[in-house]
């Protein structure tokens, strides 16, 4: 687990804990792309703070160094149309968002009406939204065009005793809906069951004695191990938070590697899989 997490949290924007469903929050994800004919991971965060919501890019090589970063702050998203400059070795990289009509469902990440997309050199790293149109700022953007993979994601959720989640355990797959239910308040013996599509596929007993833990299920007949960590639930403090991991195919630092070691014709070839992350924290 600590090797995901670790992958995710290098460019996190800094997320204040709360057990109230007006708190902070924050939705990351990883993408595999390439920048100048290499492999790269381009780490997109969404967050919610107290004074608006906010966006933080970073791209990191293959070895995991980060070549450049930068944070749109929530009064530039005031103005819900812009890009910012990153200074990239031997030239720059810049990020163009546009979410004049983008609509929010209750976290931070837009579901449609947006757009956000990464060039460099006249070249789109990564393009994101639903709307894809010629962009200001001297930057052509007719029908960019990326072929960046998603390959984890990692969100904040908080909920009273179902949380809810979406992934893609294979880049082409189907998209799956993940329900986690466990009721630690005044129950004498909690348990843990977690669904796929409506479908139980773990149910954790004695969870006092099985805080943490990890199972492999399976999904449209791949394996996906699964790795949970309640112990913030039942021992920690009233804010305290769980955290589960869902991950199917090779950890992303190998992942990386072997894609750098690859030709660009047997990377694309290959089907990637995906990590979820879930930190959870309960409701009063």
């Amino acid at each position: 687990m600590r090797d995901f997490a670790s992958c995710l949290s290098q460019s996190a924007v800094q997320v204040a804990h709360s057990s109230s469903s007006c708190g902070q929050n924050m939705v990351q994800c990883a993408y595999l792309s390439s920048l100048r004919g290499k492999p790269c991971r381009v780490t997109v965060t969404w967050s919610k703070v107290a004074m608006g919501q906010a966006l933080a890019i970073a791209i990191h090589d293959c070895s995991n160094r980060c070549l450049c970063k930068t944070e749109v702050k929530p009064w530039l998203f005031s103005k819900r149309k812009g890009s910012k400059v990153m200074e990239l070795d031997g030239g720059n990289a810049e990020v163009i968002w546009d979410l004049s009509s983008a609509k929010f469902a209750a976290g931070p990440e837009p579901l449609e009406g947006f757009h956000v997309t990464l060039v460099c050199d006249l070249e789109v790293v990564i393009a994101l939204g639903d709307l894809h149109k010629e962009a200001d700022h001297g930057v052509l953007l007719d029908a960019p065009h990326s072929d960046a993979v998603m390959i984890a994601r990692k969100e904040y959720i908080y909920a009273k005793k179902v949380y809810s989640a979406k992934a893609r355990f294979l880049d082409i797959g189907q998209l799956h809906h993940i329900t986690i239910e466990c009721d630690t308040i005044g129950v004498r013996d909690p348990s843990l069951e977690i669904r796929i599509d409506k479908k139980k596929v773990l149910q954790v007993k004695r969870l006092s004695w099985n805080f943490r833990g990890n199972q492999t299920i399976y999904v449209d007949g791949l394996p996906v191990e699964v790795l949970w960590d309640v112990h913030g639930w039942l021992f920690g403090s009233s804010n305290g938070s769980a955290v589960f991991l869902f991950q199917s195919g090779q950890s992303m630092q190998k992942l990386l590697l072997r894609t750098c070691s690859q030709n660009e014709k047997e990377a694309q070839a290959h089907r990637f899989g995906f990590t979820l992350i879930l930190n959870a924290w309960k409701i009063e």
